[in-house]
């Protein structure tokens, strides 16, 4: 058997508490954003790192309204939210140099929404060769950096 060690993970897995409602609605409730990953509040949306990252960086763009779908968000929300995904993008690309971006939403479970009910965009940033052996053969993803070092690299970034 193959092991891959991420000692840094221990805090995290061991600190992990139940979601009991909505995770997005639960970090919007609480001040800390350094342990929510909240990287900037907006009037009607904000940035958050996804605690499950595809990618190192992996952040969404989340609406602070709990709807979950795009008939039920305004304008105003679907607006913002676009906002803070060009403000995301700019930030990933200073400060980690991607060559490219997926960027989406999933609406639905059928449509591969991990989180139903609350709308969210998703930006993962891309880069050249970023799928090797490891996903490939072993189905293991690796992320090279902590979820704390990313969120303050990308909060010093965001910010103007």
């Amino acid at each position: 058997m193959n092991r891959l060690w991420a000692p840094w993970r221990l805090a995290y897995v061991s600190g992990a508490e139940p979601a009991t409602g909505c995770v997005f609605c639960e970090a919007l409730r609480d001040d800390d954003d350094r342990r929510r990953f909240v990287l900037h509040r907006g009037r009607t949306a904000f940035l958050i790192l996804n605690a499950y990252p595809y990618a190192p960086g992996h952040v969404m763009a989340v609406l602070n309204r709990h709807v979950g779908s795009v008939e039920e968000a305004t304008p105003d929300e679907l607006g913002e939210a676009m906002r803070l995904v060009q403000q995301a993008t700019a930030a990933l690309r200073r400060a980690y140099r991607p060559d490219g971006f997926n960027i989406g939403l999933n609406q639905g479970r059928v449509a591969g929404a991990g989180i139903e009910g609350h709308l969210h965009v998703h930006v993962v940033p891309r880069w050249t060769g970023d799928t090797n052996f490891m996903a490939v053969l072993g189905d293991v993803k690796v992320l090279p950096e902590a979820l704390g070092a990313t969120w303050e690299r990308l909060r010093a970034a965001v910010s103007p």
